[in-house]
């Protein structure tokens, strides 16, 4: 595959997990909610449709796939999956665990709570669940 960059801003805020065929799979470092970033390895897109129809289709096997573990590892009530990009252009997906009655439930959970990091021991616990799911 190409070059490939991270946004800062995507790096500095998440944890790696994992690379799948087309994306790097990455955990948000908020302890309020078990959230992962998906995000192509190809440099320069920031919209879907930047994709090629082949890529179109990997990327969401890719995103059925990375849903499926994180609802098995949280046994959460509903995900969210959402492409904005308002913030950082670059193209991600975020799938988010959503709970009945977490502190954002039922709205969205951007700007509800500050960040609150995983400590050291909890992120690697909930990384590692989540690899051995995807297996």
């Amino acid at each position: 595959m190409a070059t490939f960059t991270l946004d800062p801003q995507l790096e500095a805020d998440s944890l790696p997990l994992a690379d799948l065929e087309l994306c790097t799979v990455r955990l948000m470092n908020d302890a309020n909610f078990p959230w992962l970033l998906m995000v192509p390895r190809c440099d320069g897109l920031a919209e879907l449709i930047d994709l090629d129809r082949t890529k179109q289709h990997i990327l969401m096997d890719e995103i059925a796939r990375i849903s499926s573990a994180l609802k098995s590892v949280t046994g959460c009530d509903k995900l969210n999956v959402a492409n904005l990009g308002n913030q950082v252009r670059q193209l991600h997906i975020h799938v988010i665990a959503r709970f009945e009655g977490d502190a954002a439930w039922a709205g969205p959970v951007w700007g509800k709570l500050p960040a609150k990091p995983y400590e050291a021991t909890a992120a690697e616990e909930l990384i590692e669940a989540i690899r051995n799911a995807l297996d």
